[in-house]
C-alpha cells in the first residue's frame, strides 16, 4: 500500500512539473497532431486505400475456392418401376448375324406374336427393380474450383491503379487536414499570447488609475481637488477592474481550448513559451517568394484534386472494360458421395476438370456505352474543377501576401504609437504634478497609452496568424 502511495506521489510531481514548464508552438502542434480525433481518423482512411490497394493486387492472381454440401433425399431414386424382361439374342451361322430368340409355330416356323401384337421372345434376361434403385438419402458432394483471369478488357489494371492514387489522396487528405490543424493550433497559441499580454497591460493600467485614486483622494483631503474628481478616477478604476476580470477569465478559456486541442485535461493550464517575451524581441519577417508553378505543387488540395482527375480516369477505363470481351481459365476438382464414376458406390471419389470461359458483350440497348459516357463526363468535371481551384489559390496566395504585408505595416506603426502615446502620458503626469495638467487630461493619456499598447499586442498577434496563413496557402507550412 505503502509503495502504491510513494508511485501515485512521484507521478503526481511529475505531472505538476511537466504542467510548470513551458510548451513551445512546435509541442502544441505535435500534441494535436498525435491526439486529435479528425487526424485519427485521416490515419485510418490510409490503411484503409492500403488494404484496397492489396486487394485489388490480389486479383492478378488465381483465385481458389471450395463449394461444399450435403443433401438429404427422402427417397431413393430407381431408373425402372419394375422389373424388366429384355429380349435376347442367339447368333445365326447362316446369315453371320445375330436375330431374336422369338417363339414360333412348331407346325409353319414363322414367330408367334402376341395379343399386343409384338413377338413373344422365347428367352430374356432380367433386370431386377432393386438392381437399378440406389440410395440416395445422404448425398455429400464438393468441389475446389482455380479460377485465372486472362483478359478482362483492361478492368483490373484500372482498378489497381485506382487504389493506388485512392491511397495517395488519402495521405493528401490527411496533410490537408493537418495544415488545418496546425493553423487552428496557432490561433489558439497566439490567442492565449495575447490575451496574457493583455492581462498584463490591463494590471498595469489599474496600477496607474489606482495612483491616480490615491493621489487625486490626497488631493480632496488637502482641499484642491473636488469629490467629483475623486468620483470620475474611482469610476475609471472600476471599468478597469472589470475589463481586467474578463481578459483573466479569457486567459483561463483560451488555455482549456488549447488543452483540448492538444489532447490534454481541460483542467491542465499550461504556460506557454512566449508569454513571457517582450514586444521588442518578435522580429517580423519579410514576405517570401514564391513561384505560383511550385505553390501547385505543394498544395495538398490541389494535389488532392490532381489524384481525383486520375482516379476519375481509370474509372473511365472500368466503364470502358464492361464493353470489351473477358477471358478466363477455370480449373476444378469436383467429388461426391455417392459417385457414380465407377458404377454407384457410396463413398467419395473425384475428378478434375479444365476449361475456359469466354465472355463477349454485344447488345445491351447502349446501357455500357452510356455508363461510359458518365464516367468521361465526370472526369471533364474533375479537370474543371480542378482548373478553377488553381485560379483561386492564386487568388488565395495573393490575397495573403498583401494581407501579410499589411499586417507588418501596420504593426510598425503600432510601435510608434506606442512611444507617442509613453511620451504623451509622462508629460500629462508631469503637467498633473506642476499643476497645470487636469485629471480629465491624465486619464485621456493613460486610455490613449492602453489603447496604443493593445493595439501593439493585436498587430503583433496578427502578424504572426498571417504569417503562417500565408505559408499555408503556399503550401510550406511544415506539420
Amino acid at each position: 500500500m505503502m509503495r502504491r502511495v510513494v508511485v501515485s506521489a512521484v507521478l503526481l510531481c511529475g505531472l505538476m512539473i511537466a504542467a510548470a514548464q513551458s510548451v513551445s508552438l512546435d509541442s502544441c502542434r505535435a500534441m494535436a497532431l498525435r491526439s486529435n480525433k479528425q487526424m485519427l481518423i485521416e490515419a485510418e482512411k490510409i490503411n484503409q486505400a492500403g488494404y484496397q490497394r492489396r486487394e485489388a493486387w490480389a486479383a492478378y492472381f488465381p483465385a481458389i475456392d471450395f463449394t461444399g454440401g450435403y443433401v438429404y433425399n427422402q427417397k431413393d431414386i430407381s431408373i425402372f418401376d419394375s422389373d424388366q424382361l429384355l429380349p435376347t439374342k442367339s447368333f445365326n451361322a447362316a446369315t453371320g448375324t445375330y436375330e431374336f430368340n422369338l417363339v414360333t409355330n412348331p407346325a409353319t416356323g414363322e414367330p408367334v406374336k402376341g395379343p399386343d401384337g409384338q413377338y413373344i421372345p422365347s428367352t430374356v434376361a432380367l433386370i431386377p427393380k432393386e438392381s437399378m434403385t440406389y440410395d440416395i438419402h445422404n448425398v455429400f458432394f464438393g468441389a475446389v474450383t482455380l479460377t485465372q483471369p486472362i483478359f478482362m478488357g483492361g478492368k483490373i489494371i484500372a482498378m489497381n491503379r485506382i487504389t493506388h492514387f485512392a491511397e495517395d489522396l488519402a495521405v493528401a487528405m490527411r496533410n490537408s487536414e493537418a495544415e488545418n490543424l496546425i493553423y487552428a493550433v496557432d490561433a489558439a497559441y497566439w490567442q492565449i499570447v495575447s490575451l496574457v499580454a493583455k492581462e498584463n497591460l490591463a494590471t498595469s493600467y489599474v496600477a496607474l488609475l489606482d495612483t491616480l485614486h490615491r493621489n487625486v483622494d490626497a488631493m480632496v483631503r488637502e482641499g484642491v481637488a473636488t469629490q467629483s474628481d475623486l468620483l470620475s478616477v474611482k469610476v475609471k478604476l472600476n471599468q478597469a477592474q472589470i475589463d481586467l476580470l474578463k481578459v483573466e477569465n479569457g486567459v483561463t478559456l483560451s488555455r482549456m481550448a488549447l488543452a483540448r486541442m492538444c489532447g490534454l485535461s481541460i483542467d491542465n493550464q499550461m504556460t506557454l513559451a512566449d508569454e513571457s517575451l517582450e514586444d521588442s524581441q518578435y522580429v517580423p519577417l519579410s514576405t517570401p517568394d514564391y513561384d505560383m508553378a511550385q505553390v501547385y505543387e505543394r498544395r495538398q488540395d490541389l494535389r488532392a484534386l490532381g489524384l481525383g482527375v486520375k482516379i476519375s480516369e481509370q474509372q473511365s477505363n472500368v466503364a470502358k472494360a464492361a464493353m470489351m470481351p473477358s477471358v478466363a481459365v477455370i480449373g476444378s476438382y469436383s467429388f461426391s458421395n455417392p459417385n457414380m464414376y465407377d458404377g454407384f458406390k457410396n463413398r467419395f471419389d473425384g475428378a478434375f476438370s479444365v476449361g475456359a470461359s469466354v465472355s463477349i458483350p454485344i447488345w445491351h440497348w447502349g446501357g455500357n456505352y452510356n455508363k461510359y459516357r458518365v464516367a468521361k463526363a465526370e472526369e471533364t468535371i474533375m479537370r474543371l474543377r480542378l482548373a478553377e481551384a488553381k485560379e483561386q489559390v492564386e487568388l488565395q496566395v495573393n490575397q495573403a501576401r498583401f494581407k501579410y504585408q499589411e499586417s507588418l505595416k501596420t504593426y510598425r506603426m503600432t510601435l510608434e504609437n506606442i512611444n507617442s502615446a509613453d511620451e504623451n502620458l509622462r508629460q500629462a503626469q508631469i503637467g498633473f504634478k506642476e499643476g497645470f495638467m487636469t485629471i480629465d487630461n491624465v486619464m485621456a493619456a493613460q486610455t490613449a497609452w492602453l489603447q496604443a499598447r493593445s493595439e501593439c499586442i493585436d498587430a503583433l498577434i496578427d502578424v504572426r496568424l498571417c504569417d503562417t496563413y500565408l505559408n499555408k496557402v503556399l503550401g510550406t507550412l511544415m506539420y
